[in-house]
C-alpha cells in the first residue's frame, strides 16, 4: 500500500487536473454555443439553396451543360477529410480516421494502390491519425481553423472545384463529423462531385414565373455557389461537432478526476487510520512490557 505522503502528492496532481479540465470544459462549452447557432442557422439557407436548384431543374427539360454535373469514370477519386487541429476531444480525430480507412478498403481499394486515390486534410489531428495507420495523405489545409471565415473556406472550396473543372479527379468525396448534439457526432462520408440535378422530373409551378436570362443560365450560375454552400456546411458540422466532442471529453475527465479523488481519500483515510491504530498498538505493548 503506498504512504500517506504519496497518496496526499496524488490528490493533488489529480486536483490540479481537474481544473484544468473543468476550466477546459467551460470554454468549450462557450465556443459549442457560438458553432451550434452557425451550423442550425445555416442548414436552412443550405437546404433551400438546394431545393431552388433541383425546382429550377425539375421544371425545365433544358440539358444542363454544367460540368459539375457529368458523371465520369470513378478512376481518380479525391477524399477531403475534415478533422480538428487540437486533441483532447474523445474520438472524435480517429473516428474520422477510421471511416476514411473503411472507405478505401471497401470502395477504392483499387484506386488507392495505384495511385489514383488522393487524400486532401483539413486539421492536423486527422492527418497524424491517417499517417499512424499507414494511408498516404497528399495534401493538407490546417491554417483554416486558425482562421476561420468564409473567405478561408470559399478558398479551399475553389481550389477543389478548380481540380475537379481541369480533371484532375473525376469524384469528390467529403468526410467529416455531422453535428447532432453536444454528446453525438455522426462521422459521414458525401458525394461532393459530380452533383446529380434532376432535370423534367416536376411540373410547372402555376404561378405566373419570370426567369432573367433564362433557367438554364440560373442553373449554371446557381450549381458552383450550391457546392460551395455544401462544402461550408460540411465545415461547420465539423467545427460545431468538435467542440462538442471536447466538452463532452471534458465533462467526463473531470468527472473521473472527481472519482478518482474519493477514492484517494477513502484509502488515504484507511492508511491514516491504519497509522494511528498501529501506533496505538505500539504504545500499548511499550505499556504492557514496563508493567511486566
Amino acid at each position: 500500500m503506498p504512504g500517506l505522503k504519496e497518496i496526499r502528492t496524488r490528490i493533488a496532481s489529480i486536483k490540479t487536473t481537474r481544473q484544468v479540465t473543468s476550466a477546459m470544459k467551460m470554454v468549450s462549452a462557450a465556443k459549442l454555443k457560438k458553432a451550434q447557432d452557425a451550423i442550425i442557422h445555416f442548414r436552412p439557407y443550405a437546404g433551400k439553396l438546394r431545393e431552388i436548384l433541383f425546382h429550377l431543374a425539375g421544371s425545365t427539360e433544358c440539358d444542363i451543360q454544367s460540368p459539375f454535373c457529368q458523371i465520369r469514370e470513378k478512376n481518380k477519386i479525391l477524399l477531403v477529410v475534415i478533422s480538428s487541429n487540437r486533441g483532447l476531444c474523445g474520438g472524435f480525430n480517429l473516428n474520422i480516421a477510421r471511416t476514411t480507412s473503411s472507405l478505401i478498403q471497401e470502395l477504392f481499394a483499387d484506386q488507392y494502390h495505384k495511385g489514383d486515390l488522393e487524400i486532401l486534410t483539413i486539421g492536423k489531428q486527422g492527418n497524424r491519425h491517417l499517417q499512424s495507420l499507414g494511408i498516404k495523405v497528399n495534401s493538407s489545409y490546417h491554417e483554416v481553423w486558425e482562421r476561420f471565415t468564409y473567405d478561408e473556406i470559399d478558398r479551399i472550396a475553389s481550389g477543389v472545384l478548380d481540380s475537379y473543372l481541369d480533371g484532375r479527379y473525376d469524384k469528390v468525396i467529403l468526410v467529416y463529423n455531422e453535428f447532432i448534439n453536444a454528446a453525438i457526432q455522426n462521422p459521414v462520408f458525401a458525394d461532393f462531385l459530380p452533383i446529380q440535378v434532376p432535370t423534367g422530373e416536376l411540373q410547372q409551378s402555376p404561378e405566373l414565373e419570370i426567369y432573367e436570362p433564362s433557367k438554364s443560365e440560373i442553373i449554371k450560375e446557381l450549381i458552383p455557389r450550391m457546392l460551395k454552400t455544401e462544402f461550408h456546411k460540411a465545415m461547420l458540422d465539423s467545427h460545431a461537432a468538435e467542440h462538442g466532442a471536447r466538452m463532452t471529453a471534458m465533462h467526463l475527465a473531470t468527472d473521473n478526476a472527481t472519482e478518482l479523488i474519493g477514492d484517494l481519500t477513502l484509502q488515504y483515510n484507511k492508511a491514516r487510520q491504519s497509522a494511528i491504530t498501529k501506533e496505538i498498538l505500539e504504545i500499548t505493548g511499550g505499556a504492557e512490557a514496563l508493567r511486566g
